[in-house]
Formats: C-alpha cells, sequence, structure tokens
C-alpha cells in the first residue's frame, strides 16, 4: 500500500497560495486517474483506490504530521511507502526535486511528520515556490500566485502528476 499526501491548509481562502501546492497535487491526480471522492478519515480528506491512498490533512500545513502518522498507523503503512508532496521554497519556482530521506530543512510541515512517524525515510516530491523577490516567507507562501507564477505552478503539476503515475506504475526508484 502507498500513502500519498499533499500538504496544504483547509481553507479555501488558501487555494492557489504556495502553501497549498500538495492539495492542489493530490486533487488533480484524483480526478486523472477516477479515485474516489474524499471522505472524512480522522484528521483528513482520504480517497482510496485499490492500494493507493490519497490524503488531504485537514490539520493547517503545521501539523501536518498527525493526520499522516493516523492513516498510515490505521493501514499500517511504512515510512517507505509513503509519498508527500509539499511546497518548498528552498527551489526556484516550478522546479521540483524527488527525494527520500532527507531532513525539513525549514519546512514546518515536513518537521510535523518526521517528528509524528519518528523517522524522515519518507519519499518527498518537493515543489518551488521561490520566485526570486525578497519576501516574507510567512507571509508569501499564504497569499495567493501571481498570474504569471500561477501559470509555471500549474505546469509543474502537471508534470508531478505524471511522475506519480510513473513512480506507482514502476516503482518510486526509478524517478529519484
Amino acid at each position: 500500500m502507498i500513502l500519498i499526501a499533499g500538504l496544504g491548509n483547509p481553507e479555501e481562502k488558501y487555494n492557489n497560495t504556495p502553501h497549498n501546492i500538495g492539495f492542489a497535487v493530490i486533487d488533480l491526480f484524483k480526478e486523472k486517474f477516477n479515485f474516489p471522492e474524499y471522505s472524512l478519515f480522522k484528521n483528513v480528506l482520504l480517497s482510496k483506490k485499490g492500494n493507493i491512498i490519497l490524503i488531504k490533512p485537514q490539520t493547517y500545513m503545521n501539523n501536518s504530521g498527525t493526520g499522516v502518522e493516523q492513516v498510515s498507523s490505521y493501514f499500517k503503512i511504512i515510512p517507505d511507502n509513503i509519498w508527500i508532496i509539499h511546497d518548498e521554497n528552498r527551489l526556484n519556482l516550478g522546479d521540483f526535486k524527488i527525494n527520500k530521506d532527507i531532513p525539513a530543512f525549514s519546512h514546518n510541515g515536513i518537521k510535523s511528520i518526521i517528528e509524528k512517524l519518528n523517522s524522515q525515510s519518507f519519499v518527498r516530491f518537493r515543489i518551488g515556490i521561490n520566485n526570486g523577490k525578497e519576501h516574507n516567507l510567512a507571509d508569501y507562501v499564504l497569499k495567493k500566485f501571481k498570474k504569471q507564477d500561477q501559470e509555471i505552478i500549474d505546469q509543474t503539476i502537471n508534470k508531478i502528476i505524471l511522475l506519480l503515475d510513473e513512480a506507482i506504475q514502476n516503482g518510486v526508484e526509478k524517478i529519484i
């Protein structure tokens, strides 16, 4: 079983913000591959199809580990089979990296997951949000993307969708 978690914040006002890239990827992946509608499971929105579970933790970004831990514990999914999709200010806007077993750096959602799982051996799909401009990071991640930035992010999200499908079909090791 594979658990794929997109990180974000649950309120609609956070749609199309850097912090909600994970939610956007999960929503599009769910739609494109005909997953069932979400149901509320503890503190997450969950959709399951075959051996793939998609979740959107509803505990806000900084407490993402709570929902990831609840689902992984219930379904007995080890960290190696957990894939996290999130924004990454250490990467330029639209760039992405897929890594496994790396530290949280300064990402509070990832810090929460590492703490709750007592492991960092999960896979991370890190999507770059750094637009090269000076800004207060705490404010920037919660503001809507500018139109040209949203277009770049939309292209990146589509690439990530294809990579997720490839990883499911052929193993995540093939794309790291």
